[in-house]
């Protein structure tokens, strides 16, 4: 898929914008959008997590990969248990419990925080972006929405029809 074509990893594009920039006629941004542009209307706010891992010694412990928790008194989001991804059979399993903990700017963003402050605040980002032709924003931070993993490649394919139409 990638044949040809350039590939560069654990690159830092806000820390050498112009270098980047002229390397193509347009851009694919999935960084925080409010980041890109200096953060001129203020910061966006985002949900963290952080992660607890366990190997268990059973070969199944939730029976599928993911389980949400939504309860008050459960402090974890969810459980993921990874060998239901690729259907392994090991006689152990490893689990990762997500826990939501409070995001500060500067700290990785995992989740949009979907109320009406913030998703105004987007939307003066968004007006922005408009007028910025080169650069095509998307993502969970790029487009400041929670997107499950089917709905985020469903919009990677809108947007690529979009640029191809």
């Amino acid at each position: 898929m990638l044949e040809g074509i350039p590939v560069q990893l654990g690159v830092d594009y806000l820390a050498d914008r112009e270098k980047w920039d002229a390397q193509a006629k347009r851009i694919v941004f999935t960084g925080a959008i409010d980041e890109f542009y200096g953060f001129c209307f203020g910061n966006l706010a985002y949900r963290k997590v952080t992660f607890e891992h366990e190997v268990l010694d059973t070969d199944n412990f939730q029976g599928n990969a993911v389980v949400n928790y939504t309860e008050r008194e459960i402090p974890y989001t969810r459980i993921i248990e990874h060998k239901h991804f690729v259907f392994g059979k090991q006689p152990k399993t490893v689990i990762s419990k997500e826990y939501p903990t409070e995001w500060k700017p500067g700290e990785e963003p995992y989740y949009p925080v979907g109320d009406a402050a913030n998703r105004e605040l987007y939307e003066r980002y968004a007006e922005l972006s408009k007028k910025d032709a080169k650069v095509i924003f998307g993502g969970r931070l790029g487009e400041y929405k929670y997107y499950d993993m089917d709905k985020v490649i469903a919009r990677a394919l809108e947007k690529a029809a979009e640029e191809f139409a």
